[in-house]
């Protein structure tokens, strides 16, 4: 008689073990529902505080709260069976201090059941990626183009156009790494950059507009589903959904107002009792 074997999901050091082999595969979700649909194919699901631009249509992530994270971190964990989850880490909730980054980093562990967190920053975060990684709390770096450091970055720019630029790009990669972050994700940074970093890291890179050199490669699912309008440079659109969306809409707009619909089969008819 046969057993079954319950599936088990991915962890931090699954992820970290694939460096230099299998491309790691990564998209966003905040739902459930989408959660669900991406599992089967994806390494790691990333519960971006993108969610602030793509579920609540902020300008960029610096209003992202803590509880917001938690919230559809828990959703992402509902819909999910086998990938490792990752949640963000949004702004003010582990900059302060290592200790102020322990405790929220303890509480989106405990409360989403994530496997790890994520934090923006290069070398003057290794000390708390350090600390956090001491005291059990598997983290996944992030250098480059960092959305939450926006408004001292001037706006979203393609990071490492500069010789001074990447000489600080590969330290901060160094440092993080270092630190014992167990990936790190770099963003925006011009290719042979990010080459050069994969390179010289043992610790798997994922990119989101960097190399294919990378370890692995992120994107957030509604920009290559073609859900957005605009999208940056470094994304493909996979899917049109936005069109068909479109489409079904209006064709239920049409058939509400020709009253085609709801039809016979659509509704409850009387349950007449037999005699």
């Amino acid at each position: 008689m046969s057993q079954h074997k319950p599936l088990r999901r991915l962890t931090a050091v699954d992820i970290a073990s694939r460096k230099g082999g299998e491309k790691i595969v990564s998209l966003t979700a905040y739902h459930a529902h989408t959660a669900s649909i991406v599992d089967p194919y994806v390494d790691f699901i990333l519960v971006g505080d993108s969610l602030g631009n793509v579920m609540h249509g902020l300008e960029n992530t610096i209003p992202v709260t803590l509880d917001m994270m938690i919230l559809q971190g828990m959703a992402v964990m509902r819909g999910s069976k086998r990938a490792l989850v990752v949640v963000d880490m949004p702004f003010g909730s582990y900059e302060e201090c290592p200790e102020q980054a322990f405790r929220n980093a303890a509480r989106i562990l405990k409360e989403t059941g994530a496997g790890a967190v994520k934090l923006e920053g290069g070398k003057h975060m290794a000390e708390t990626v350090a600390f956090l990684t001491r005291r059990g709390v598997p983290v996944m770096g992030h250098v480059g183009l960092t959305p939450q450091s926006i408004n001292t970055m001037g706006g979203f720019r393609v990071q490492g156009r500069s010789e001074a630029a990447q000489k600080e790009l590969e330290e901060d990669a160094v440092a993080i790494s270092k630190a014992g972050a167990f990936a790190i994700v770099m963003e925006g940074i011009v290719e042979p950059v990010a080459r050069r970093i994969t390179e010289a890291v043992p610790t798997v890179t994922i990119g989101i507009g960097a190399s294919s050199a990378c370890d692995g490669q992120v994107l957030v699912l509604e920009d290559m589903l073609g859900l957005n309008e605009w999208v940056p440079k470094f994304v493909q659109k996979f899917g049109s959904l936005r069109e068909h969306i479109e489409e079904a809409v209006t064709a239920y707009a049409e058939a509400v107002r020709d009253e085609s619909f709801p039809g016979p089969d659509h509704v409850y008819g009387e349950k007449v009792a037999k005699a």
